[in-house]
């Protein structure tokens, strides 16, 4: 609205007073094709720029003084992309009216962007500071350091928006001081059935200092759910990863980032999997069609197989392949397949090799449930397992699972569970290092692998 809104204005401003000045008589406000053409492409152009900048991403949780500032640098690129694009070859009877024109846009531009921004966060603020808006929050520890902490929380007089639910204990104690405030809901063993049952947001982690020794341990078992994760400063200097200092009403406490990548390449990388995937499902149909074909030539069954699988944030969701096996390959239970199965028909050791199957899931990538490059995503029944000996797998949940991976090229399919955590080192590192350049390579090298047919 503020986009269409400043474009059309700027149309009158630009009828009146500059080409009215060039002919030297009123020029009437005709809607041409140009502004319509505008109309509509420059405000889904605006959305789109703040969307990849991650403009929309977490909306409860803003500043009004940085979203000044975001506003402030998007609107000066945005316009300046418009005037060189759409301005530059205007009808004009001095460079000044260039100047003019880009100042009337600009401020155009952003006064309309910015003060409804500003009235919608402070609406927005204003209910979380009375309650109205409140995230559900698990207080993490019971002793002295959790009670204060609560008791700062509740004494102000603006709430910071954090409904607590209750705590979990670190240690075996029984006499907890916040017990008498809080509801006791279990130990950090239970954190992933207490964050799932009551749908926590938030976690805060406020404990003892002989307790510090835990703190890895809680951390891993907060990586695979989408909560904000802060913690009190005393545990700042054994938190690694990439932290950001925020305060909430005078109880300052250090926020764990989620983010692996720039808000922009985070967009972005979506951007790409969702046109990229589209593409590829278009242009694949004849492919789509052989391998329908053949398959139903060769075996019996259906043409496609889904099974469910663990996906980002912990969340299940159906995974969609091409059948390579015989219908009854999993009568006796889940079980891994390896390079002499007896289980996988003729043409099925042909669609892996090539890596074929599991064309099947850019449809995954489309709804969500996927990326094209990411950790491979496992069954519960192998995550269960994996967890035993490498609690680090919960690492990978923090991101969308993937057709291709830094492990699938580096080191192929795992036929148990001891080469499943073999793998699990190079996705760890790509999590560690991901960027739109080594998801580039990645799947240069996933063509490089299909082309070869090392699929196996």
């Amino acid at each position: 609205m503020a986009a269409a809104s400043a474009w059309s204005l700027f149309n009158i401003y630009r009828k009146i007073f500059i080409e009215s000045v060039k002919f030297g008589h009123k020029v009437p406000v005709l809607l041409d094709e140009k502004f319509f053409f505008g109309l509509i492409i420059i405000p889904c152009l605006w959305i789109l720029f703040y969307y990849i900048l991650g403009y929309y991403r977490d909306v409860y949780r803003k500043s009004r003084l940085k979203e000044f500032g975001t506003t402030i640098l998007i609107t000066t690129i945005g316009v300046i992309i418009i005037f060189f694009v759409l301005i530059l070859d205007d009808t004009i009877s001095t460079y000044k009216n260039y100047y003019s024109s880009f100042t009337v846009l600009y401020l155009l531009q952003f006064f309309l962007t910015y003060i409804p921004r500003l009235i919608i966060t402070t609406i927005t603020i204003h209910k979380i500071q009375n309650g109205i808006v409140n995230f559900n929050t698990l207080l993490i520890g019971g002793d002295e350091k959790a009670f204060d902490l609560y008791q700062d929380l509740m004494s102000k007089s603006k709430s910071a928006g954090n409904a607590f639910i209750g705590f979990v204990n670190i240690n075996g104690n029984t006499n907890y001081q916040i017990k008498k405030h809080l509801k006791h809901l279990g130990s950090i063993d239970d954190l992933s059935k207490i964050i799932k049952d009551y749908k926590v947001e938030e976690t805060i982690i406020a404990i003892e200092r002989s307790e510090r020794s835990k703190i890895k341990n809680i951390i891993d078992k907060l990586e695979g759910f989408n909560v904000v994760i802060e913690a009190i400063p005393d545990i700042y200097d054994i938190i690694t990863g990439s932290v950001k200092i925020s305060s909430i009403f005078g109880a300052p406490l250090v926020q764990i980032s989620h983010d692996l990548m720039p808000a922009w390449q985070i967009s972005l990388k979506r951007i790409i999997d969702v046109v990229g995937s589209i593409i590829a499902l278009i242009v694949l149909i004849p492919i789509f069609i052989f391998i329908t074909i053949v398959i139903k030539l060769t075996s019996k069954g259906p043409i496609f197989y889904n099974h469910q699988r663990i996906g980002r944030y912990g969340k299940p969701f159906k995974i969609f392949k091409f059948r390579t096996m015989n219908v009854d390959a999993e009568k006796n239970g889940p079980a891994l397949s390896s390079k002499n199965d007896k289980r996988i028909t003729t043409f099925g050791h042909f669609l892996r090799k090539m890596r074929l199957d599991e064309l099947p899931q850019f449809y995954n990538v489309v709804k969500g449930d996927m990326s094209i490059v990411g950790p491979r995503p496992e069954r519960e029944f192998y995550i269960n397992q994996i967890v035993q000996n490498a609690p680090h797998y919960k690492h990978l949940l923090r991101v969308r699972p993937g057709i291709t991976s830094w492990g699938q090229v580096r080191y192929g399919y795992a036929e148990n569970v001891e080469q499943m955590i073999e793998r699990l080192k190079y996705d760890i590192i790509y999590i560690e290092n991901m960027s739109l350049y080594v998801d580039l390579k990645i799947m240069i090298y996933t063509i490089k692998t299909v082309l070869e047919g090392k699929g196996l």
